[in-house]
């Protein structure tokens, strides 16, 4: 496999490119996009098999599972940095080792419905959230210890690729093998 067919399969949107500044516009899509992730999820993921879910959708990648399980992992610790964000200044937030964490076996062999489940209210509350935040909310800003400071708006936008870019690994999984 060629870098190239390798990093389309890795990033099959592309990797998150931030703008110079971000629109209400821009968010309202954004936003849009957290909402409609669990749906999208499931859609993906329906009427898979076992042994389907426990497929790479890459090589070396994730299997279908682990995805599914990364999405609400993944997302509780965004919507975590976006309370904290609006509740103090400028808060250190701790990062989570998310490949250890798909390595887990909850992670790597549990059922996917209760992951789906939790993406659901996640994500109902999270969207919730976002739609009631104001300009200067979205001005407001996190310390990563590895990235430095990053405002909301950035982190909107790069959870709002982060929901297109797994649901797209399933997708082009399922296109690619016939499913």
């Amino acid at each position: 496999m060629s870098n190239s067919e390798e990093n389309d399969l890795r990033y099959p949107v592309g990797r998150y490119q931030a703008p110079v500044s971000v629109s209400a516009e821009q968010r309202g899509t954004w936003i849009e996009e957290m909402a409609k992730l669990p749906a999208n999820l499931r859609k993906a993921v329906s009427g898979l098999t076992e042994a389907q879910l426990d497929t790479p959708y890459r090589p070396g990648g994730w299997t279908v599972r682990q995805v599914v399980h990364h999405l609400p992992d993944s997302h509780l610790n965004s919507y975590t940095r976006f309370r904290l964000a609006l509740t103090e200044n400028s808060p250190l937030i701790k990062p989570y080792e998310e490949a250890a964490w798909a390595e887990l076996s909850d992670g790597k062999t549990a059922p996917i419905a209760p992951s789906l489940a939790l993406l659901d209210g996640l994500h109902g509350r999270f969207v919730f959230l976002l739609k009631s935040m104001s300009e200067a909310d979205f001005a407001k800003t996190f310390r990563h210890p590895e990235l430095g400071e990053k405002r909301l708006d950035w982190t909107l936008g790069l959870y709002a690729w982060h929901c297109l870019h797994h649901v797209a690994h399933i997708n082009n999984l399922r296109s690619r093998e016939g499913w």
